[in-house]
């Protein structure tokens, strides 16, 4: 019996990056998993519950718990920082022995992030995949200490054919861009992206992966200003490029 995944897309995912989205349903199907979409999902609330407005975070994940609660297999999705809400905090919103914090429960039991969910339940690390180019990663916070996932990512990569891994100086240090941290922060997050940049630049590689939509976004445009020619690149992107940097 195939593997089940629901695709949970995310809302900088699906404005920003499209084709992250679409690389993620062509490698699932190619693996043999049995990918389906639920339309009516919604934002899951993650920036409401990160600036404490936790009334308001519970009315959207009551809404998407409803769209994810009549699923089954599991939800799969690009973004740890989404995850991490999902499987975290969500049970956190409800009364233990409501219906909502049984559906939250579940949600949370069902859900992963997308190198979680091809290492320890596809069992695949080889994907098939080829880049021959000089790659280093950055480690996104919510992956890393809210999903606790360090290797999965890097795993993947070494699998890859061609593709040379360069440790990053400060891998797991934060680039600054936190959500709404950003915004409220502006000065601290500046000088924490651009430590970010130089520790990239130093490593002489041509593109720094990470696996959080924001975290791309953060770098890809501390990179422009710093005139760099480093590529931003989402893990997926690198294992579906096909040996190009599209």
């Amino acid at each position: 019996m195939a593997i089940k995944a629901q695709l949970f897309i995310t809302c900088l995912a699906e404005q920003f990056f499209p084709n992250v989205l679409k690389g993620m349903v062509s490698l699932l199907e190619r693996l043999g998993v049995q990918v389906e979409f639920p339309e009516e999902q919604t934002c899951c609330g993650q920036p409401f519950f990160n600036s404490g407005y936790h009334s308001q975070a519970r009315d959207l994940a009551v809404k998407w718990l409803k769209v994810f609660g009549r699923t089954d297999g599991f939800i799969v999705s690009p973004s740890g920082s989404c995850v991490d809400t999902v499987q975290h905090h969500f049970p956190e919103l409800f009364l233990p022995g409501s219906a909502e914090h049984r559906l939250a429960v579940d949600a949370a039991a069902r859900t992963y992030e997308f190198s979680q969910f091809l290492v320890h339940q596809v069992k695949a690390t080889d994907v098939g995949a080829r880049f021959p180019h000089k790659v280093t990663y950055h480690a996104s916070c919510h992956l890393l200490r809210g999903l606790g996932v360090r290797e999965e990512p890097k795993a993947l990569l070494q699998a890859v054919r061609g593709l040379e891994l360069i440790p990053l100086p400060g891998e797991e240090t934060c680039c600054g861009f936190g959500g709404t941290f950003s915004v409220i922060y502006p000065e601290v997050s500046k000088a924490m992206m651009e430590a970010k940049i130089r520790a990239i630049d130093s490593t002489g590689a041509d593109v720094v992966v990470a696996g959080d939509a924001g975290c791309i976004m953060n770098i890809a445009g501390g990179l422009r200003q710093a005139g760099s020619s480093v590529r931003a690149m989402h893990l997926i992107d690198i294992l579906t490029a096909g040996g190009e940097m599209s």
